[in-house]
């Protein structure tokens, strides 16, 4: 094949925390990213930033939507702050907040764009979190609630949704080491009920949305170990896949917590003792309520090499790193979507790929992020490897469209396509916006 399968979608991510400001506006009450930036004696974010303004995308929509159809941008996967929609998360409906999405929707239908929605990626309402957060089960119906709600307003407009994004990050980053909000710190049994109630609520929105929309698909965008084979013999193949899934290797930032919950509706019996402990407690009536969804999608920055013994390669002296040290690794695009189908069956779609750059505007009032257009180029040259080999993968999101808000990087890390001067506000599209421009209007025939 010489580009990408017919009807690939090629589009661009990003995340309302990390780019929509407006955190106290038009009645969007606060959520735990609000809390955590703002606790500043916490010392939780580099510089003390916050996202409050972040890109300003919640007044400047229409200019960022313009930029994705000047670069031919065919979908585009935001997220819905839940605050904004119900400010304290399972009451009133703030039709404000809801006018936004509104808006945002309908100008990328009118600029020939799909909307990808995503329900939730990371920022709870605090009112929720006051409840317990993930760790109280009250959250799957209300997440299932605030799921109709949305499914009801954009029926007919949104026909893709991912359910919760990243649930590790939410998991181990958020109630395990405490770097991200809440900034807890709780036991394995813990964070496995945590995951098992991300899993209950994921399968009672799609349920939701079915119900709303039976032709809408679904799907949910884990993250975890993602192993490749130092050299391409099938033993070594083998190596890698047992690796990716072997939970004894360390359980909780992997695929399967999550995907054999939804899909094998079980546990791998590799799972540590908590775990386990945590598992002997589920009723069989929760395992009947899970929902494989439509497809998975797969956020994807950097694998692990692993030899044929299964043993994991040290990166040597030098290994090409990007500006936020995550290795360059653009193999895992290969493999990793083999092995995933290969344990779960279902399609795929890159949610996620990308890179920090230490971008600046040069003298010449333009952005050259060489870096970037080398890195997409290697991991798309892999993935459609992969897809020749049998990876049924249907799209490819480029993370992210807009230089954001990083978490607890705070905007000391450039990922986007689109250079933001955060004291203005402009906005100047980077040299990887042109050539990836060139890659969807040929489907990667120029790769």
């Amino acid at each position: 094949m010489n580009g990408f399968p017919k009807d690939f979608i090629w589009g661009v991510a990003c995340a309302s925390y990390q780019c929509e400001g407006a955190w106290d506006e038009d009645g969007k009450g606060p959520n735990i990213w609000d809390d955590f930036c703002h606790d500043t004696a916490g010392n939780h974010i580099y510089n003390g930033e916050n996202g409050d303004v972040a890109c300003d995308s919640y007044h400047r929509y229409r200019e960022d939507v313009a930029l994705m159809k000047r670069f031919g941008i065919r979908a585009y996967r935001f997220s819905v702050s839940w605050a904004r929609v119900i400010p304290d998360g399972d009451g009133e409906v703030n039709e404000k907040g809801l006018a936004y999405y509104d808006n945002l929707v309908n100008a990328l239908l009118e600029a020939g764009i799909q909307p990808l929605m995503t329900l939730y990626h990371w920022d709870l309402p605090s009112a929720l979190q006051d409840k317990g957060g993930w760790l109280n089960r009250d959250i799957v119906a209300a997440f299932g609630r605030y799921t109709r709600i949305l499914a009801q307003r954009f029926r007919g407009r949104v026909r893709n949704y991912m359910t919760i994004n990243e649930p590790q990050c939410v998991t181990v980053l958020g109630y395990g080491n405490g770097e991200h909000a809440p900034g807890l710190k709780m036991s394995d049994y813990s964070l496995a009920k945590i995951y098992h109630n991300i899993c209950l609520a994921h399968s009672e929105a799609q349920r939701q949305i079915k119900a709303v929309d039976p032709q809408a698909l679904v799907g949910i965008v884990p993250c975890g170990r993602l192993c490749y084979p130092e050299q391409d013999t099938p033993e070594n193949r083998e190596a890698a896949y047992q690796a990716t899934f072997d939970l004894s290797r360390g359980w909780a930032f992997t695929f399967n917590i999550v995907l054999d919950s939804l899909i094998h509706r079980s546990y791998d019996p590799t799972a540590p003792q908590a775990v386990r402990d945590f598992a002997a407690s589920i009723p069989a009536s929760d395992w009947e309520r899970m929902e494989a969804p439509d497809y998975i999608g797969i956020n994807v920055y950097q694998g692990d090499m692993v030899d044929r013994e299964g043993c994991f390669v040290p990166r040597y002296s030098g290994f090409p790193m990007t500006a936020f040290k995550w290795g360059v690794t653009p193999e895992v695009m290969r493999y990793g979507p083999q092995n995933l189908y290969r344990r779960y069956g279902l399609p795929m779609v890159i949610t996620e790929n990308g890179l920090s750059c230490n971008d600046r505007v040069y003298l010449d009032g333009k952005v050259h992020d060489l870096d970037r257009i080398d890195f997409l180029h290697r991991y798309l040259l892999q993935l459609k490897r992969g897809i020749e080999e049998g990876a049924p993968v249907k799209g490819y999101l480029q993370w992210s469209f807009l230089d954001n808000f990083e978490w607890g990087r705070g905007y000391s890390e450039r990922f986007g396509m689109i250079y933001v001067d955060y004291r203005t506000l402009e906005r100047t599209p980077k040299d990887s916006a042109h050539w990836y421009r060139q890659v969807i209007e040929s489907n990667g025939g120029n790769l």
